[in-house]
């Protein structure tokens, strides 16, 4: 079996485009038309990742990958949506996506992020695990706990954490996580970098009372526990 993807989308012209050109590029395609059945097919199949729209009769995109994050299904998500701007996107994230396109967008940038976090979600990454202090991260395993707690990562936040662990101790900047992470030319808004770091802090750095991921004003940011 191929490598599956659902697309929930209700509206027709735009899944049947997206279903026409995924297939071009080898993928198996479902299509889910609102958010029910789109939660019920994501439960009850095995896929790969999901293209996930956010304005959907019944159940609208952020309630469905919420959901499924809560119930400790972390398959990859890409979200669709018509809305633009930063908040927007921040209500994406925070839901648990992996990653966030703004209708109307470019067929190519959409496999290009497709094949990005295909490759994140299934560790694809090398090397052996990695630690800093209390935080642990296995990129084979896709496995990240800190202090002996399990931490769940969407597969972006883990390609980001992944690329600064390597790096501890490092001023790591901007630029440099957006070119090693996103794996595609970036046209967005760089500051998206620090979403998703403010998400990671409250995965790893809250909970625990204490720092690993420091702010370097004006530069970037440098993983390193406090002592």
């Amino acid at each position: 079996m191929g490598v599956r993807i659902l697309v929930v989308e209700d509206e027709r012209t735009v899944a049947s485009a997206l279903r026409r050109g995924l297939q071009a590029e080898g993928y198996d395609v479902d299509i889910a038309e609102d958010g029910e059945d789109g939660l019920w097919r994501a439960q009850e199949g095995s896929y790969d990742a999901i293209i996930l729209d956010v304005m959907l009769p019944k159940l609208n995109g952020y309630k469905v990958c919420r959901t499924l994050r809560d119930s400790g299904d972390w398959t990859p998500v890409l979200m669709l949506t018509a809305k633009d701007g930063e908040y927007d996107e921040a209500e994406g994230l925070d839901t648990g996506a992996d990653d966030y396109l703004t209708k109307p967008f470019s067929f190519v940038v959409l496999t290009a992020r497709l094949r990005a976090m295909l490759r994140r979600g299934s560790g694809a990454q090398d090397g052996s695990a990695f630690e800093a202090g209390d935080l642990l991260m296995d990129p084979v395993r896709h496995h990240c706990e800190r202090a002996g707690t399990k931490i769940d990562l969407t597969a972006r936040e883990f390609a980001i954490l992944s690329y600064m662990i390597r790096r501890s101790g490092q001023i790591v900047t901007k630029p440099e996580i957006l070119d090693n992470v996103w794996d595609y030319e970036f046209e967005g808004d760089p500051n998206i970098v620090e979403v998703y770091v403010r998400r990671l802090r409250k995965k790893i750095d809250e909970p625990f009372g204490t720092r690993t991921i420091h702010t370097v004003r004006g530069v970037g940011y440098r993983l390193e526990p406090e002592l």
